[in-house]
Parts: structure tokens; C-alpha cells; sequence
């Protein structure tokens, strides 16, 4: 497992930082309301107001905070995403939802990282990096700017269902891309004998599989426990069902990055079989589906408070100073690239399946959000922590190049779903 940087940051300074970026959560929840616009995209903006621009927080103050906000934060949001995915909508759009979030997750991820290399003359490898990083799509944009502008309850379950599994799939895969940058940093202790014996990308693929399928036997095992702890300990209102929830998010992600699995899927596949108790346990009980009704408030809350903190010092962390106009341009070719090319190449897999309409409407609705924002400063960060200066060169623009993916495809989506809705769904 990568070791924790020691920071050296005094409680003045992470209180004034929280302060900052809460009262931006605000000003932006404010901006959206009078507007209809996505908040989210309009806390990127914020955060890159307070960091760089006034000051407000250093980028290295937004740099140390976002370290851990970007596990906590993603993991609550991921938790809240599986509990409000349901089942029963689920399998009937499979098919489809399996095909983007496996085919279409790994094409996006080789093409944007093919254009990256080229952009940018850095590894192949490097490249792959930023492409899995920005791979995967953003239900806490989707959700709202959906209800919003009433998407047809199928299209919209495909594309939130699709964003919710890609998130942490997105996130293995970017520990695989790690893996064959600097094999060192990614934790994958309990299957080292296998990986030693193995060809670099045959590790990869092992590792990938060995963290899919473990993380989904754990996150299993502790829904189970979860759900007798709730139905035979009467742990039916508050403040114990939230408290059991959130230690078992918190306890699923421990066990799952303990034993070298993807802790954020199995938070995920946590909240999905909490949040469906009827589906995975075939016994009513109105108590437990009481206490899942309120465990989805409460993390709904948890989730929207994770998504502030990540986006405004995602934000506040781009170092201005230390960009070059050459850097920022290609950066918006990149981010060109991923939003109407990489996107809907890697989405022809559903066309026969969806028909062209439908296809279109789902391959240009797939804007980038919480999974790559926290993701984006990781090579930065373990570049620095491992003394890599490659790997922090090749991270800054990686930042640089996802940070303006997150942001151009927040607002382009947003602001173009209404016009798709009426010319391709009717």
C-alpha cells in the first residue's frame, strides 16, 4: 500500500480550508437553484476561484486535504450511488449497462489514452494512466440534471446504472494503469506470489480480476452481516441504522483495501444489497425497509457534503503558476478528444442493442465527475511520495488534462441535455 505523506498542516489551517469550501457548496447550491444549471460543475470553478486565483486555500494546503478527501469522499459517494441503484431496473437494461461498463469503460480508457500520449509525447503507459483516470462517468451530476430536464425513465436508467458501476471499476482500472507505471505503489500483497511469476501485463490482468471479484465477495459477506444486525438486533432507527451503514462502509472499504481488493466497490456493492433487502433476501420486513429509506437520506446527505469537498479542492489544488498556455490548449484538445470521440467510439457496442437515437443520446450524456476528480492528483501525489520526479511531471498533466475533462464535459453535457432529450428521445 502507498505510504501516507506526513503534512505538517496546523487545525487553523484545515478549518479555515473546511469553512472555505463549505461556504462554496453553499454559494454554488444557491447559483443552481436561481439557474438550473448543475452545481457541480460550478464547484470546480469555486474551488479554482479560492485556490489559485484569491488565494483562499494554497494549492498545497487543497493538494494535502483532498489526499484523504478523495478516499472518504468517493467511497461515501460510491456508498449512496449502490444504495439508490435498483435491482429490479437493473436487470431489465443489463445487457446494455454490462456492455458500457465493460467494453465501452476499457475503449474509452484506450482511446482518450492513446490521444494523450500523442498529445502530450509522454509513455504509452502514461497515457493509459489518464484514460482510465477519465474513464468512467458521474452519477452525482447525472441524477439531478436528469430529474431535472425528466430523461425517459429507461435512457436514464442505463446511463446512471452504467456511472454507478463504472466509478469503481474506473477506479481498479486506474490501480492497474499504476501498476504498470511504477509497479511498486498499488497494495496487491496477497496475490504477490502470483504476480511474480507472471508477465507485467498478465499481473495486470490478475490483479484486475483478483480486486472485481474479491471486493464482490466481501462487500456480500458484509451486507449480510449488516442486514441480520439490523432484522435481529432491532437496529431499526436512528441513529443506529446510520451508524450501522456508515461502519460498514467504513469497515468495507478497511477489509476490502487490507486484503488488496478495490475498497470502493465494495462499498458499492454494499449499499446495492442494502438498499435492495427484499430483492437479496426474499423476506419482507417493513422495519428494515423503514430503516433503508432513512440510511438513504442519510447518505444522501453524507454523499452531496463528499461531493463539495472533493470538487472545490480539486479545484483549489491546480497550480496556475506552473501552467504554460501550450499545456492548457492541449489540455483542451484532450478534453475534446474524450467527450466526442473516445466516448462515443468506445459506446458503438449498444447500437444494435439501443438502435442510433438512443445510442447517441447515451454516448454524448457521460460527463466525467467525482471518480476522476479524486482521482486525477493520485499521480501527483504518489510521485512525490515515492520520489518519482517522471511521475509527478507526467501527473501534472495528467491533473492539468483531467481537471479540464471534468469541467468541459460537466458543462457541455449539462447545458446540451435538454436540446439531445427533444431532438433524439422526442
Amino acid at each position: 500500500m502507498p505510504v501516507v505523506p506526513g503534512f505538517g498542516l496546523g487545525i487553523e489551517a484545515i478549518a479555515l480550508a473546511s469553512l472555505v469550501v463549505l461556504l462554496s457548496g453553499i454559494l454554488a447550491m444557491l447559483i443552481s437553484r436561481k439557474t438550473k444549471f448543475p452545481y457541480t460543475p460550478l464547484l470546480v470553478l469555486l474551488g479554482v476561484l479560492v485556490g489559485p486565483v484569491l488565494s483562499l486555500i494554497l494549492p498545497h494546503t487543497a493538494r494535502v486535504l483532498f489526499y484523504y478527501v478523495r478516499a472518504f469522499g468517493l467511497f461515501l459517494v460510491l456508498f449512496a450511488a449502490g444504495f439508490d441503484l435498483k435491482l429490479h431496473v437493473l436487470r431489465r437494461h443489463k445487457l446494455v449497462i454490462t456492455l458500457l461498463d465493460t467494453a465501452g469503460l476499457l475503449g474509452t480508457a484506450l482511446l482518450a489514452g492513446w490521444f494523450f500520449s500523442w498529445a502530450f509525447h509522454v509513455p504509452l503507459s502514461v497515457g493509459f494512466l489518464f484514460g482510465a483516470i477519465v474513464s468512467g462517468t458521474d452519477p452525482a451530476t447525472l441524477i439531478p440534471l436528469f430529474r431535472e430536464h425528466e430523461v425517459p425513465e429507461d435512457v436514464e436508467t442505463i446511463i446512471i446504472s452504467e456511472s454507478i458501476f463504472n466509478g469503481p471499476l474506473a477506479i481498479i482500472l486506474t490501480m492497474v494503469a499504476l501498476f504498470l507505471v511504477v509497479p511498486e505503489v498499488p497494495g496487491y500483497a496477497p496475490i504477490g506470489p502470483v504476480l511474480e511469476g507472471a508477465g507485467l501485463y498478465w499481473a495486470a490482468v490478475a490483479y484486475f480480476l483478483y480486486q472485481i471479484f474479491v471486493s464482490a465477495a466481501i462487500g456480500a459477506a458484509i451486507a449480510y452481516m449488516a442486514y441480520q444486525a439490523i432484522a435481529r438486533l432491532g437496529l431499526y432507527r436512528s441513529p443506529y441504522t446510520q451508524i450501522l451503514g456508515l461502519a460498514m462502509a467504513f469497515g468495507g472499504y478497511v477489509v476490502g483495501e487490507f486484503l488488496g481488493a478495490s475498497g470502493f466497490l465494495v462499498v458499492t456493492v454494499i449499499g446495492l444489497i442494502l438498499g435492495n433487502p427484499r430483492e437479496f433476501f426474499r423476506k419482507e420486513n417493513s422495519r428494515v425497509d423503514d430503516a433503508v429509506e432513512r440510511n438513504m437520506e442519510f447518505n444522501d446527505v453524507l454523499s452531496t457534503f463528499s461531493v463539495i469537498f472533493i470538487f472545490v479542492l480539486l479545484g483549489a489544488s491546480l497550480d496556475l503558476t506552473g501552467l504554460e498556455w501550450k499545456t492548457i490548449v492541449v489540455s483542451l484538445l484532450v478534453a475534446l478528444f474524450v467527450i466526442f470521440v473516445a466516448r462515443p467510439l468506445a459506446s458503438l457496442v449498444i447500437l444494435p442493442f439501443t438502435g442510433l437515437r438512443r445510442y447517441l443520446f447515451v454516448s454524448l450524456e457521460g460527463p466525467k465527475g467525482a471518480v476522476a476528480a479524486s482521482m486525477a492528483i493520485l499521480p501527483v501525489v504518489l510521485g512525490r511520495v515515492y520520489g518519482s520526479h517522471e511521475l509527478v511531471e507526467w501527473g501534472e498533466l495528467i491533473l492539468s488534462a483531467g481537471l479540464m475533462t471534468v469541467l468541459l464535459s460537466m458543462l457541455l453535457e449539462s447545458a446540451w441535455v435538454s436540446p439531445l432529450r427533444e431532438k433524439l428521445l422526442g
